[in-house]
């Protein structure tokens, strides 16, 4: 019947909602790890909450990025396979911008299966595993933006705008209370100010990038050519005859 009422569109529909709340966790998720990473509780709200909800936020995440996927291959409208989810730049379909979806996938499924085994592995690999899955979180929001079909609606902009925003918010207010702790040795001082430095500057590039490469790429027309869509996804989509494949673009 849902299927009948949305003109076959429901799956369409389910995979763009689905990658949106997804990243709405991670997000969620990112920040709060930064608010367990400088242990912070109080008598209302005890640091095994934030760690609980910070774990459960993720565990979610997970399994909205897995509805995402499976609607969007189980849809068919794009070429997009059951590899294309797990290896990275397989696919026919915006390769790039897609094969970042496979990466964070894949970091996400990394986190799981480690988290799952955590006592048969030692804390290092453990650590070192959660801590790059973190990239999980900037990896999604470029997918998103180089492959999402509501990014040119202001709503949608304003989301991921939203997400990108809050969460350099939160990692300021983290070099911040790392540069007041920063210790007074000049041994300890100077490998600790260079982090926060570097850190810092980071957060200010990497953000300004990704809104330049935005306004200048997905927000431009055209942008789904110059992103990968196969020649028939793009005619099927905006309802015209298939060009031939010796016909310039």
């Amino acid at each position: 019947m849902l299927l009948g009422a949305t003109g076959g569109k429901a799956l369409w529909y389910l995979t763009r909602g689905t990658g949106l709340v997804a990243l709405l966790l991670l997000t969620a998720s990112i920040l709060l790890g930064i608010v367990e990473v400088r242990r912070w509780q109080s008598r209302a709200w005890p640091r095994f909450v934030t760690a609980g909800l910070h774990r459960n936020l993720s565990l979610l995440a997970v399994a909205f990025v897995a509805v995402h996927v499976a609607t969007t291959v189980i849809d068919g409208f794009a070429p997009i396979g059951w590899l294309d989810a797990i290896i990275p730049f397989h696919s026919p379909y915006r390769p790039i911008w897609l094969g970042l979806g496979a990466v964070a996938f894949d970091l996400m499924l990394a986190l799981v299966v480690t988290s799952l085994v955590r006592g048969r592995m030692g804390y290092r690999w453990w650590r070192a595993v959660h801590w790059a899955a973190y990239a999980c979180w900037p990896v999604a929001l470029v997918h998103g933006l180089g492959t999402g079909t509501d990014l040119r609606a202001g709503w949608a902009t304003a989301l991921y705008g939203l997400c990108l925003v809050t969460v350099v918010v939160a990692l300021w207010w983290r070099l911040a209370q790392a540069w007041r702790e920063a210790p007074d040795t000049a041994s300890g001082s100077g490998t600790v100010v260079g982090t926060i430095v570097a850190a810092a500057l980071t957060s200010v590039i990497v953000p300004a990038v990704i809104v330049a490469w935005v306004v200048t790429g997905p927000l431009r027309p055209g942008w789904s050519r110059r992103a990968g869509t196969p020649s028939r996804t793009h005619a099927a989509a905006v309802g015209v005859p298939t060009r031939g494949p010796a016909e310039p673009s």
